[in-house]
């Protein structure tokens, strides 16, 4: 269970992430709506755009020199992802979370993710398991540093990558259409100093079963991975309520 102290911090809003690359002038108005999406995306996730935030289209177009179409467009595909309510009254908000709600979605994700573990333990190939190591080996070295943004990134990058290589596209559109509102929560979760720990040695327990290719371990460390995420994630929701 997280800390008082370490729930607190994760609660503090947090500053605005790099902008990635734009798209060039020439682009179409979907490219340039989607990355628009992937900006405002990456602010929800990192806590920028806090829970019950306003994101207003006249301010956002303006901040990124660009008309409110495509501002518009962006906020659809967020609201598509479950990451924003859109209203007439209120406008476009981020979607809050209940503490309950944030266990109930990760123990879908727990288990979406632990059969793509098992699945690609059963799978995976000499170049897959490779990348897999360079990915844990970089995300070890930012974990060393305290370089929390970029710790978080690479470790999502191996999440996708299980659910990616495991095989059953089933798996991976079901994870696709949930794992946008679980991504904060992650977020969230490895600020608090004791759950990043325990989230380290969990990794490097995934990637002994499948060096090892032991399908059960695979599976059943992936699944009380993600569920320890939505237990610290969910405490700290509790925590702000009080």
């Amino acid at each position: 269970m997280p800390s008082q102290s370490s729930r607190e911090a994760v609660s503090l809003p947090q500053p605005l992430p790099d902008l990635p690359p734009p798209p060039p002038a020439t682009e179409s108005p979907t490219a340039i709506a989607q990355w628009v999406a992937e900006v405002l995306r990456n602010r929800i996730v990192k806590g920028a755009y806090p829970p019950g935030s306003r994101l207003v289209e006249r301010r956002i177009s303006a901040e990124l020199d660009l008309s409110r179409t495509p501002v518009r467009e962006a906020l659809k595909l967020l609201h598509q992802d479950g990451l924003i309510d859109i209203s007439r009254n209120k406008g476009a908000q981020v979607v809050q979370c209940s503490a309950e709600q944030a266990v109930q979605l990760f123990e879908v994700i727990a288990s979406l993710e632990s059969l793509a573990a098992e699945r690609l333990a059963r799978t995976i190939t000499p170049e897959e398991l490779d990348e897999l190591e360079e990915l844990h080996a970089r995300m070890l070295t930012f974990y060393k540093v305290g370089s929390n943004s970029d710790y978080f990134d690479t470790n999502s990058e191996i999440h996708d990558f299980v659910v990616e290589r495991c095989g059953n596209p089933v798996i991976h559109d079901a994870h696709k259409r949930l794992i946008a509102r679980a991504r904060y929560g992650r977020f969230v979760a490895i600020h608090n100093p004791d759950r990043l720990a325990q989230s380290v040695a969990e990794h490097e327990t995934l990637m002994e079963a499948l060096r090892s290719g032991d399908e059960a371990a695979a599976a059943k460390v992936w699944r009380q991975h993600l569920q320890h995420t939505g237990e610290s994630f969910a405490a700290m929701l509790e925590a702000e309520t009080r």
